[in-house]
């Protein structure tokens, strides 16, 4: 028999609630590796950029492995290996400087499916973006140095702590300058160049947008 309606005319519910839950769902965030090549200036920078632009759409591991080319990409293919699938993608920081056996260490990454921020010659140059263009060729790491520190006083790769505060807010013109300097995977043909961009376009995706 049909119920009669409530008197303040509410209907009786069509199902019956319950008190049970949906399950907890939530997308795990896309982690990325990055095995940086020296020990103190490329992680340093990496980390402090995380923190400036705290992008939580992906988790960011940074590790360092400060030796030679090959080394280093042997490196991030067995963390990842040994993370079993945990890292979506692994990214090698790289120099081209005077090491030998570069040219093996590019397969190697290749083969992995590891992506490599080469600087040729070096890191320092991705540095000097920040403050201004830069297109003639850069004969080693020690020219480099010497057109950085009049912008970054008393800069030194092998200090402890680095000085990211002055890099914060000029990140996105350095990705613009670096980007016009060789085609992506073609740094190592190119003096100067370097891939820094396209890992930091990686780590902060949204940046294109902004």
């Amino acid at each position: 028999m049909a119920r009669d309606p409530k008197r303040d005319g509410r209907r009786a519910p069509r199902r019956e609630s319950t008190l049970r839950r949906r399950p907890a769902y939530r997308d795990s965030l896309p982690t990325i590796l990055v095995v940086c090549g020296a020990r103190n200036t490329e992680p340093a920078y990496l980390r402090g950029l995380l923190r400036a632009v705290d992008n939580r759409a992906v988790d960011v591991r940074v590790k360092v492995c400060p030796q030679d080319p090959v080394s280093v990409v042997r490196h991030a293919a067995g963390e990842r290996r040994r993370a079993g699938d945990h890292y979506s993608h692994a990214w090698c920081v790289l120099d081209v400087d005077d090491f030998a056996h570069l040219d093996e260490a590019l397969r190697l990454a290749h083969s992995e499916g590891i992506d490599v921020a080469l600087s040729n010659p070096c890191f320092e140059l991705w540095l000097l973006l920040h403050f201004r263009d830069h297109r003639a060729p850069v004969d080693g790491f020690r020219q480099a140095e010497r057109h950085l520190v009049p912008h970054h006083r008393g800069y030194s790769k092998a200090a402890d702590r680095f000085a990211f505060d002055l890099y914060r807010e000029a990140w996105p013109q350095a990705v613009e300058r670096a980007r016009a300097l060789a085609k992506p995977g073609e740094e190592h043909k190119r003096n100067p160049s370097t891939a820094m961009w396209r890992l930091v376009e990686h780590i902060v995706p949204a940046y294109p947008q902004t």
